[in-house]
C-alpha cells in the first residue's frame, strides 16, 4: 500500500514534524510504502494553493490514500486528491482550538474548530489523538481514537543520565520544560513561578528549545522531573517518552495525560494553581531523590503505545477504508490457488 502523508512544512526547525515523520517511519517498518507532501504556503490561501498543487503531484504519482495531519492540509488534501481516498487525523488544536488560559480558547483558533467540522463528510476516516478531541467529531461512524505511538528503542532508560555531555550542572535537581515558552498554551510561566515558589538554591529550571528530536532522550534521562503545565493538550508525545525513559512526571490533567500516567507512582497530576504545582513538583523531587527513576516504561508497554503497536492500529484503518485494487485482488486469488495447489498430494506422490 502507498500512502501520502499530507502536513504543514512551515517550521523553521523541520520540513516535517518529528512525531508525524516517526509515524511515517513505523508505517514503512510495518510495510506501508509512505511519501510525504509537505505544505509550505501559510494561511488559508495557502493550503487551497496547495490544493491544486496536490493535483498536479498526483497527476505524476498514484497512492492508494492520503493521510492528511491537522484540518487545514486535510482541506489541501480534499482539493487536490480527486479520487484518492482521504484519511484525517486531527491533532489537538485543530479540533478543540488554542488555549492560552484556563478554559480560554484563542478567538481566531475557532476557525480552525469549524474547518475541522466542515471537513468531516468528505474524508473516509477521522483519527482523533485522544477523547477529547473525538468529542469534536460528530461522524461517530468514521471515527478512531488512535494516539501516537512512541518509538521505545530510542526512548529507553539510562540511570546515569547525560549530564556532562549535555553541559549540565551535577549538583542541581533539574526540572526539565521541553516546549517553546512562545507558545501560550504550553504555559512556561506557570513552571516558572512554580520554581520560584519553591524557593530552592538547588533546584534549577531548565528549557533546552529548540533541540534536535534525539537529543530529548538524553534530557529526560537526565532531568529529575519533566513539567508540562499545559492549558491543554491532545495526547502529549512528551508525557510517554518520559514515562518510557522511566522519568518523573508533573503535569496538568490535560488530554489524555491521566490515562497515560495511570497511578504510576513518581507522576503527579497537578492543579493551573501555582502552590499545588510547586509542591506537586516538590514531591517528584523527592522521589527522585530517594527512588531515582519510575516504572513508567511498564506502563507504556500495558498500554500498547509503542509505534510498532500503534502503526497497526492506523494500518488497520487504512485496510477498512481504502477499497483494495483490483489487480491486487486477483493477484491474492493467483497466490492461494498456488499456494492449495503445492500444499496438495497427488495419487501418484501418495504412494
Amino acid at each position: 500500500m502507498k500512502v501520502l502523508f499530507v502536513c504543514s512544512g512551515n517550521s523553521k526547525n523541520f520540513e516535517v514534524a518529528p512525531f508525524i515523520k516517526a509515524q511515517g517511519e513505523s508505517l514503512q517498518k510495518a510495510g506501508i510504502e509512505v511519501a510525504y507532501f509537505p505544505i509550505k504556503g501559510k494561511g488559508l490561501r495557502g493550503y487551497l494553493q496547495a490544493g491544486g498543487q496536490l493535483r498536479q503531484h498526483l497527476k505524476y504519482h498514484r497512492y492508494d490514500l492520503i493521510h492528511a495531519h491537522f484540518s487545514l492540509s486535510g482541506w489541501s488534501a480534499v482539493l487536490g486528491a480527486g479520487s484518492t481516498p482521504v484519511i484525517l487525523s486531527l491533532m489537538g488544536d485543530d479540533a478543540q482550538g488554542d488555549y492560552i488560559g484556563v478554559n480560554k480558547i484563542r478567538f481566531s483558533s475557532r476557525f480552525f474548530m469549524l474547518s475541522s467540522i466542515l471537513i468531516q463528510p468528505f474524508v473516509r476516516a477521522i483519527i482523533s489523538k485522544a477523547p477529547n478531541l473525538e468529542k469534536y467529531v460528530y461522524q461517530k461512524h468514521k471515527s478512531y481514537i488512535v494516539p501516537n505511538g512512541i518509538d521505545t528503542k530510542t526512548f529507553i532508560p539510562n540511570p546515569a543520565g547525560y549530564r556532562e555531555e549535555l553541559g549540565l550542572d551535577p549538583a542541581k535537581k533539574l526540572v526539565l520544560f521541553l516546549g517553546s515558552q512562545e507558545r501560550v498554551g504550553k504555559n512556561y510561566p506557570l513552571a516558572q513561578q512554580a520554581v520560584a515558589h519553591l524557593n530552592l538554591p538547588d533546584v534549577q529550571l531548565i528549557n533546552p528549545f529548540p533541540i534536535p528530536h534525539d537529543a530529548i532522550p538524553k534530557y529526560m534521562n537526565s532531568a529529575d522531573v519533566l513539567v508540562v503545565p499545559s492549558f491543554m493538550e491532545g495526547s502529549p508525545n512528551v508525557i510517554k517518552e518520559a514515562m518510557a525513559c522511566n522519568c518523573p512526571i508533573v503535569a496538568t490533567d490535560v488530554g489524555d495525560i491521566r490515562w497515560v500516567m495511570g497511578d504510576t507512582e513518581g507522576c503527579y497530576l497537578a492543579s493551573f494553581q501555582v502552590e499545588d504545582f510547586a509542591e506537586k513538583i516538590h514531591r517528584a523531587l523527592e522521589f527522585a531523590q530517594t527512588k531515582r527513576r519510575t516504572t513508567g516504561r511498564q506502563r507504556i508497554e500495558r498500554l500498547g503505545l509503542d509505534a510498532d503497536t500503534i502503526a497497526q492500529k492506523v494500518i488497520s484503518i487504512y485496510r477498512k477504508h481504502v477499497p483494495i485494487p483490483a489487480a491486487t485482488v486477483h493477484e491474492a486469488a493467483a497466490q492461494l490457488t498456488r499456494n492449495v495447489t503445492a500444499n496438495t498430494v497427488s495419487p501418484t506422490r501418495s504412494i
